[in-house]
């Protein structure tokens, strides 16, 4: 049976960490691993709040990407952690082209999963000139009806059982507004009522992330550290509609119709529902959408990591994407 290692590309260190300060409150943790001549390449991590991993260089073959990690504000090893101050998307878009500056790159290939296909486009839409190409997995347009589907009403029918352990911190009487509920408890002064409303927020999306359940992935989403993260900083994105306007993605597709694009999708993702990939793919006739049969919403289950591994290696071997 083929297993994760043998479709990603071995373990690799950094050859460079940046500390890259944004504004007077945020920091950025960015790394580069790999070829520092080869294409320029950004991982753009999920959440908002996910923060990076060592194993994410390893969907890039490092004899011909530069890989381009970094946590975004209030995550990982970007500080000050946890932090919703001056914590937008339109923040967020621009510490991506800061990021292109300091490392002195003309254009770049974005990857992105899940809230990193949002965030990735958003960009795209704001700089199509610096962009390569994109690989995006487990589509997420981040509209009121996207969120509804896992925060309300929808993901719940398939997993009632873990649906009650996510609406436990949460009185009977603010169910009909789970994320708005959320929000008073990871931002009141009550430690012990915010940390355990973090990790029941964070091992929701744990648990429906893969098709197969991942003992070792719901360990990671409920990580102290990490769950207050993930989960103060989605809640606040989502309060506010992730602060763009309703379909702007879809609204803004014309500014991408040049930029080569591969879309990976789990036919069965509960956490972003593959109708999204459906709708940006039908938006975008030039971009090719992969649907695997047998997946849910993870990077890392098997046939999901093949088809992104098989996207990443396309590119440099396509002599019709400009490099």
């Amino acid at each position: 049976m083929t297993t994760l290692d043998q479709i990603l590309y071995p373990p690799i260190k950094p050859y460079s960490e940046h500390s890259l300060q944004v504004d007077n409150t945020h920091s950025l943790y960015i790394e580069e691993s790999g070829n520092p001549l080869g294409i320029p390449v950004l991982f753009i991590h999920g959440g908002p709040g996910g923060g990076t991993a060592p194993l994410q260089r390893s969907f890039f073959n490092p004899d011909e990407y530069r890989i381009i990690l970094f946590d975004q504000r209030g995550c990982g090893k970007s500080r000050p952690h946890a932090c919703l101050t001056n914590n937008t998307t339109a923040h967020l878009i621009e510490d991506i082209e800061k990021i292109r500056r300091h490392l002195d790159i003309d254009r770049w290939v974005l990857f992105g999963g899940s809230w990193g296909s949002t965030l990735s486009l958003l960009y795209a839409e704001a700089y199509p000139e610096r962009v390569i190409s994109m690989v995006l997995r487990g589509i997420f347009l981040c509209r009121h009806e996207d969120t509804h589907w896992f925060y309300q009403e929808g993901a719940s029918r398939f997993f009632p059982d873990y649906w009650q352990d996510f609406i436990a911190p949460v009185p009977e009487t603010q169910r009909d507004k789970i994320i708005e509920a959320y929000y008073e408890l990871l931002t009141n002064e009550n430690e012990i009522a915010r940390m355990s409303a973090a990790e029941a927020w964070s091992i929701w999306e744990g648990r429906t992330s893969t098709l197969k359940a991942d003992k070792d992935l719901v360990n990671h989403f409920g990580d102290p550290f990490h769950a207050l993260a993930m989960a103060r900083i989605e809640c606040h994105y989502f309060k506010y509609q992730a602060f763009i306007e309703p379909n702007q993605i879809l609204d803004n597709i014309g500014y991408l119709q040049k930029i080569p694009t591969k879309i990976i999708q789990g036919r069965y993702d509960m956490v972003c529902p593959i109708n999204q990939a459906y709708a940006l793919s039908e938006a975008m006739p030039n971009a090719q959408l992969v649907i695997c049969d047998h997946a849910g919403h993870s990077a890392l289950e098997l046939e999901i990591a093949q088809a992104l591994v098989e996207a990443t290696d396309q590119i440099y071997l396509d002599e019709d994407i400009p490099t």
